[in-house]
């Protein structure tokens, strides 16, 4: 990865019931400029939510940068740093023989965004003050409280046609 840009992202995802309308929000930063991203789907998870703002914010790079990615979300910090979502990948997508891994879309997408940008992910508390979290977490509240939100399709297809865990 030859880019020298460092780009600054933080991200949260919020679900209103779990499963429930979700929404995320995302703010870049570089260099003085800052985008903030949202979006809203009618029934989804907490855990969904908090993938697809780190997608939607990788996904808004132009160019391959160095990201440094901020979130409250363990499940996204340690998918990432602790191998777990690469180890399902391996698998086939299975947490081991019996269980599928959730949300096996979203981390195989997130897994080739980091394939292509340089990403740290650091976890950091939620509502504890940091401005860009509380400002994530606000966009997201938002987004799922949005009329006429779209399907989480793959989300909707999953829980309506579960694949056998064979």
């Amino acid at each position: 990865m030859a880019s020298s840009k460092h780009v600054t992202i933080y991200t949260d995802g919020s679900s209103l019931g779990n499963p429930g309308p979700g929404g995320y929000g995302a703010v870049l930063l570089y260099q003085g400029h800052r985008k903030e991203l949202s979006g809203g789907f009618r029934r989804t998870t907490n855990n969904r939510m908090e993938l697809l703002a780190a997608i939607e914010g990788l996904r808004a790079l132009r160019e391959s940068c160095r990201v440094t990615l901020y979130t409250d979300s363990n499940y996204l910090v340690n998918g990432i740093t602790k191998g777990w979502a690469e180890r399902w990948r391996s698998k086939g997508w299975m947490r081991n023989k019996r269980e599928r891994a959730l949300n096996a879309d979203l981390w195989a997408e997130l897994l080739e965004l980091c394939e292509t940008h340089d990403v740290a992910f650091v976890w950091v508390k939620a509502h504890a003050g940091n401005e860009e979290n509380e400002r994530c977490d606000t966009l997201a509240k938002e987004a799922a409280q949005a009329d006429d939100l779209a399907a989480d399709v793959n989300y909707e297809q999953e829980t309506m046609h579960p694949r056998s865990q064979a």
